[in-house]
């Protein structure tokens, strides 16, 4: 039951592909606004979930919340928000870095939690299944916006970084993973 839960929330952070679709169609100011509209938005359901029965929002929002005061979609927006500020000059950047984060993370949580037998080196939680998993959705991802080097470069980096951080990842990997892209 467990892992059905974190599937499914997995499942739900992938869909933040949908702002990757959306920042070929808009600039960067309306991607920014969106994304941080988004993170205030949610903050919002988020307060309200904890007082009164949301229809549709408190479904999801209890059906795959890891705990109480866990709000890793808000951190998600808010670094997506982040990156488009710094990076939206370079949309293909900001975007390869937002779809590593997307993927990547999403999908080395489902592979690590399903399959992850070997851990990573001072990092027991974390395994090399799951970091696999990430390299190679980032590096898949990443290549709709990037030259392969650095496709795999970001991918490299974000993987090191989710599996290393000691901060909120959602916030960090995006603009590590952006700010190497430019070097």
């Amino acid at each position: 039951m467990k892992y059905r839960r974190e599937f499914f929330r997995q499942l739900i952070h992938a869909t933040g592909i949908v702002f990757v679709i959306l920042a070929g169609y808009l600039d960067t100011t309306s991607m920014i606004i969106l994304s941080l509209a988004a993170a205030i938005c949610g903050e919002i359901i988020f307060q309200l979930d904890r007082r009164f029965y949301l229809p549709f929002f408190s479904v999801i929002l209890r059906g795959c919340r890891r705990d109480d005061t866990e709000r890793g979609f808000i951190y998600y927006f808010i670094g997506m928000t982040l990156t488009y500020s710094l990076f939206g000059f370079n949309m293909a950047v900001a975007n390869a870095a937002i779809i590593i984060l997307t993927l990547g993370d999403s999908l080395s949580t489902i592979i690590g939690r399903r399959f992850g037998k070997h851990p990573i080196p001072l990092k027991h939680d974390k395994s090399i299944e799951g970091s696999a998993a990430f390299l190679a959705a980032g590096f898949l991802g990443s290549l709709f916006f990037v030259e392969p080097i650095h496709a795999l470069t970001g991918a490299i980096t974000g993987m090191l970084v989710e599996a290393y951080t000691p901060v909120e990842d959602n916030i960090v990997i995006p603009l590590v993973v952006g700010a190497i892209l430019l070097i």
